[in-house]
């Protein structure tokens, strides 16, 4: 079994053109929970920038990724962890990683107001144009967040507007760039989870060592150049009633070297009302 590959570029066009691209996602959503997109604008040259930058900060001594520590990010939970600093299911995983989310001053409503997960990121002096590349990147992982909502609207048979109207117009966007470092064979870069949110559109470098869990058995989900991996979360499990599926994954490194991997978290506002989605039109 492998997992589905949408063309999404049909989102960027007309509305009859949308429908095809809806129902491909319906049936993805309906059957695995996980899927590849290609067509999705997202530029092949800062994918590749933020990936050298990337491999750049995680080859830097400890005491120098540890100057961005989470600790100095406070309830805006971002900045760097070292290997082993997070679990899964009460295990530690094999990867170290930074946590960015959107840029937010001091003076912003949210972040006076002392709400997690709002504020300012955290960003290291080396290398240069990290921080640039970040945001652009997040810009644009944002947009095709956007995008997908609308497909994912549209395979439900709702409006397209339906979660920009309710949840996503200001979304809350999180992201994380994580090094699996290799030779950690026997063990679970991270152990089998479900993402807790909306949608998540995942990069992967070209290492490998993604696994889906479905019907009960484990298939690969292998890189593929220029597309990123869509997961349904549990909130939209839950918001649509189980029909898309928050499907269990896991990550091994297998690879002789290290792995990166680059999930962007597009999720509704912190302030929203989530509800069930009325599906009995």
């Amino acid at each position: 079994m492998t997992l589905p590959i949408i063309n999404i570029s049909p989102m960027f066009g007309s509305t009859a053109e949308r429908q095809t691209v809806a129902a491909q996602i319906h049936h993805a959503c309906c059957e695995v929970g996980f899927f590849y997109i290609t067509g999705h604008n997202v530029a092949v040259e800062l994918q590749n920038r933020l990936e050298a930058l990337s491999r750049e900060f995680f080859a830097l001594p400890l005491e120098r990724k540890m100057e961005i520590r989470m600790k100095l990010g406070g309830r805006a939970w971002r900045g760097y962890f070292p290997v082993g600093d997070e679990l899964t299911s009460g295990q530690p995983d094999w990867k170290e990683g930074i946590y960015f989310g959107a840029e937010l001053g001091l003076e912003h409503p949210l972040v006076k107001a002392g709400t997690p997960m709002h504020g300012a990121n955290l960003f290291p002096t080396n290398p240069p144009l990290f921080r640039e590349t970040v945001l652009e990147y997040m810009a644009a992982m944002t947009e095709l967040g956007h995008r997908l909502m609308v497909g994912i609207a549209l395979s439900l048979g709702l409006e397209a507007s339906y979660f920009a109207d309710r949840y996503t117009a200001d979304p809350l966007t999180l992201f994380r760039i994580f090094n699996y470092p290799a030779g950690k064979e026997s063990g679970w870069g991270v152990g089998e989870h479900t993402d807790y949110g909306l949608l998540t559109i995942l990069k992967q470098d070209d290492a490998g060592g993604l696994q889906v869990k479905s019907q009960s058995r484990w298939i690969e989900a292998p890189p593929i150049e220029n597309t990123f991996v869509c997961i349904i979360g549990d909130m939209l499990d839950r918001m649509t009633g189980g029909l898309y599926r928050s499907t269990p994954h896991r990550v091994r490194n297998q690879s002789s070297r290290d792995r990166l991997s680059f999930p962007f978290f597009f999720d509704p506002n912190f302030n929203a009302q989530v509800a069930p989605i009325d599906l009995g039109h």
